[in-house]
């Protein structure tokens, strides 16, 4: 809110501060205000700063800080850590931050050399590298946030460098970074010892191997679509070259897994186009990563598990591995409440606001995926509107599943007891 943040050197409206401040730290992206013109450069850096935390996780930027200053780590810190990276143990779990911070860092810098190539030669040095860093981050953290101008990525959709490198690193960042670590090893052994791709890929651990299938899947299945429905849209790819529009169709399937960057307006998309949007907003990125969504792995344990009811399985088996019980279970849960809580939040969103369902749904399923594209709808919202959208960001973030066992405060309820089982009727 400080003046020093603002363009104009004015106080910034505290609806505004607070919504940029929610977005940036929930890497979610809308925006109510051109990001660009609006903020001054202390304003750009906070919400870099913001983006940064966001991305790796509030736990695990604050443990990094700690490592830094070498501040001592008690159990309890260890076990949070743990948590907040969804591991299964907490050996090593120091040697996996370190990992995580130097790889992050790495990532980042290459993606920011990559970007320079382009943004100083048209913005000078100073500027071009400041570009090329802030956007390096933002794409890295799925946030989608740009300060280069009004209409994020548009002027950019027929450069190659900058569409493959903010593409590579948006996926590098929904993969997760326990996919990381396991690729990075299998790949440098199978180089090692001369296997083949694919005799690589049956080395990695089944999560990888599901990570890395179903993403794979996803951006080619989406880019076919968005290919075909866009082809002849002159609203989207109808004036783009063959290249460009092939280019244009996978940033698009990417960049809706979580990412908010455009290379054309939304509104202009076929209704054909907008339900595939709702669809791969939804699922997201993929676990212990920077991105939003459902997740891939999820949506995949909650599709199996309809799958396995109706073929009267009893267990369920990806890549010779069985799924437990009780990961079936949270990943039909956790889809189920995404959903319900989609659909109240756009209820409310379309009862406060004039708008059509359409273009309310877009927006309520990119804040609460934390996507960041809209239909051009975020900035026209009323005050409720605003506020509607940021609680559906931070739910997004946070995850409701986890807001309602923090608030119910689950704690061991089972017991031996167990009651006589009675007649339901269900289906």
């Amino acid at each position: 809110m400080l003046p020093i943040s603002s363009a104009t050197g004015q106080w910034i409206n505290p609806l505004v501060a607070l919504f940029t401040a929610a977005t940036s730290t929930c890497v979610t992206g809308l925006v109510v205000v051109d990001t660009y013109s609006y903020f001054s450069l202390f304003g750009h850096i906070v919400i870099m700063i913001l983006i940064q935390i966001g991305g790796l996780g509030i736990i695990t930027f604050i443990s990094m800080i700690m490592l830094i200053t070498q501040k001592k780590f008690s159990l309890g810190d260890r076990k949070m850590l743990q948590d907040s990276l969804n591991l299964n143990t907490d050996v090593g779990i120091l040697r996996i931050l370190i990992r995580i911070s130097k790889d992050v860092l790495k990532v980042e810098f290459v993606g920011a050399i990559l970007y320079s190539i382009v943004f100083i030669p048209e913005f000078g040095v100073a500027k071009g590298i400041w570009f090329s860093v802030f956007h390096s981050i933002s794409a890295f953290c799925n946030a989608g946030i740009d300060i280069i101008g009004d209409n994020s990525l548009i002027n950019y959709k027929s450069n190659p460098i900058v569409m493959i490198t903010t593409m590579l690193l948006i996926i590098l960042g929904g993969l997760g970074y326990v996919v990381w670590f396991d690729m990075s090893e299998k790949l440098k052994a199978g180089i090692r010892k001369g296997f083949t791709p694919v005799q690589i890929f049956k080395r990695f651990n089944e999560h990888t191997k599901l990570v890395v299938t179903v993403t794979a899947g996803l951006i080619v299945s989406g880019a076919m679509f968005f290919f075909l429905a866009e082809y002849n849209n002159p609203g989207t790819l109808g004036r783009l070259s063959l290249f460009d529009k092939v280019t244009n169709s996978f940033f698009e399937s990417v960049t809706l897994r979580t990412a908010g960057f455009c290379t054309f307006p939304q509104e202009n998309m076929t209704d054909f186009s907008c339900v595939m949007s709702y669809i791969l907003m939804f699922i997201g990125g993929s676990p212990i990563g920077t991105a939003g969504g459902v997740k891939t792995v999820t949506i995949f344990l909650a599709l199996l598990n309809v799958i396995s009811y109706i073929d009267d399985d009893d267990q369920s088996i990806i890549f010779n591995r069985r799924v437990t019980e009780e990961n079936m279970r949270k990943a039909t849960v956790i889809v189920s409440v995404a959903a319900f809580t989609i659909v109240v939040l756009t209820l409310v969103l379309i009862v406060t606001n004039p708008i059509n369902i359409q273009d309310g749904l877009y927006e309520i399923i990119s804040a609460s995926a934390t996507v960041g594209l809209t239909r051009g709808l975020t900035p026209n919202l009323n005050s409720i509107g605003k506020i509607i959208i940021i609680i559906a960001m931070y739910l997004g973030r946070i995850g409701p599943i986890s807001l309602a066992i923090f608030f119910a405060g689950r704690g061991h309820h089972k017991s031996k007891c167990r009651y006589t089982e009675g007649d339901f009727f269900v289906g």
